[in-house]
């Protein structure tokens, strides 16, 4: 398989975040990088749509942020899931692997 990134497909954005998030409070650079690493640096998030993605999820109630000091000894916003992000996840995670396993089947040999 190739090592180019993807596109990313409608609706992935939020899941990814999210997932991200439920490791505990970071800073958006640690979520970018935490996708990245996941996903052997097949998925890549520009920095727009990450915050644009933040800035969403907090409005939604799903994530909330405070101010603290990065391990570079900067200043840094950091987000965490609340409880009703934390059941989004979950909810998203159902929908998504249902339609993985739905696309596996299409996709596969018949």
């Amino acid at each position: 398989m190739s090592h180019t990134s993807l596109s990313l497909i409608q609706g992935t954005v939020d899941l990814l975040v999210l997932r991200a998030l439920q490791q505990g409070p970071v800073h958006g650079y640690a979520v970018s990088r935490w996708i990245r690493e996941r996903t052997d640096a097949v998925i890549s998030m520009e920095d727009a749509a990450l915050y644009q993605a933040l800035h969403r999820l907090e409005a939604r109630g799903w994530v909330e942020s405070e101010w603290g000091v990065s391990e570079n000894n900067r200043r840094a916003k950091y987000y965490s899931l609340t409880t009703t992000g934390r059941r989004q996840l979950r909810d998203e995670v159902v929908t998504w692997q249902r339609y993985a396993a739905a696309m596996s089947r299409v996709i596969e040999p018949a």
